[in-house]
């Protein structure tokens, strides 16, 4: 189902994004949503803050790990 969303600009603003919108062959609504959707997706689908205590909450172990060296040695042959 869609939604309306109604967005006041002042004139100015308003034949700008018109002028956008014309040289993409595109109607302002059109524009507006594919704008939208671009900012949506440059947003983080979590926060710094929680990304933060993932690692700080990951970085208290300590796990055995093998030479870099050996296994990017191994990753190769694995591609060959």
């Amino acid at each position: 189902m869609s939604k309306r969303l109604q967005v006041l600009l002042e004139e100015p603003e308003y034949r700008g994004l018109v002028r956008i919108a014309r040289a993409r062959g595109m109607t302002v609504s059109e524009w507006v949503r594919h704008a939208l959707r671009e900012a949506a997706r440059e947003e983080p689908s979590v926060n710094r803050a929680c990304k933060l205590a993932a690692i700080r909450a990951a970085a208290v172990y300590s796990f055995p790990v093998g030479n870099i060296d050996a296994m990017l040695t191994d990753i190769d042959r694995g591609r060959a």
